[in-house]
């Protein structure tokens, strides 16, 4: 019985200990959001500061794992005919753009998509216009008008509302980045929010002395 009750004393401090690690990122993930939000002088309620989380979000995870693939890691693909790693972050370089576009923001002078793709196997470039893209992005987001939010919009090919289309546009980040995580795996590379959610965990299962 005693050794009952101190196997689920431990199971329990256990489950606590993994909790508390996964709290402690999606805290840490939230006040990244909320930073990276507030610097862009942005609304603070509504649907388009909801939208800016969730960009913030997907923005944060996009270049800390073009930071963490390797630059020669750049060209590979899975197979012929499908993108590789840097043509995955440059299809959201470029998606960002397209969609500012759609939402009535015009890209900056000069700006080539064609120009900016082909820069897919160059790490330093790509990381540049991720940052970069993703700010423009975020200013369109602000521009638009909070009392539109059931205007009618095209996105992706569907009839939706402004509202709606975000939607969408939060799901078009997460199957790009889901591709771009296995493409790390698959290379041996551990996502870096991962990596640190494990270290956390290794530091709260050590003994206490």
């Amino acid at each position: 019985m005693r050794r009952m009750y101190l196997y689920v004393l431990a199971f329990t401090a256990l489950c606590l200990s993994f909790v508390s690690s996964i709290r402690a990122q999606n805290t840490q993930d939230a006040s990244d959001r909320r930073a990276t939000v507030m610097t862009a002088d942005g609304p603070t309620a509504g649907f388009r500061a909801e939208f800016l989380e969730e960009i913030a979000y997907y923005e944060q995870r996009y270049r800390r794992l073009a930071e963490a693939m390797p630059a020669e890691k750049y060209t590979w693909r899975p197979a012929e005919g499908v993108r590789s790693v840097g043509e995955v972050f440059m299809h959201i370089v470029a998606a960002n753009y397209g969609i500012a576009r759609a939402f009535g923001t015009a890209p900056p002078a000069g700006f080539d998509a064609k120009a900016i793709t082909a820069l897919a196997g160059d790490k330093a470039k790509v990381q540049q216009a991720l940052k970069d893209s993703f700010a423009h992005f975020r200013g369109a987001i602000i521009a638009l008008n909070e009392a539109d939010a059931d205007k009618p919009q095209k996105m992706f090919n569907r009839s939706t509302t402004l509202r709606g289309s975000f939607l969408a546009i939060t799901g078009h980040f997460g199957e790009h980045l889901g591709q771009s995580i296995a493409y790390a795996r698959v290379n041996g590379i551990v996502p870096p929010w991962t990596e640190e959610s494990q270290q956390q965990q290794k530091q709260a299962d050590k003994p206490k002395s």
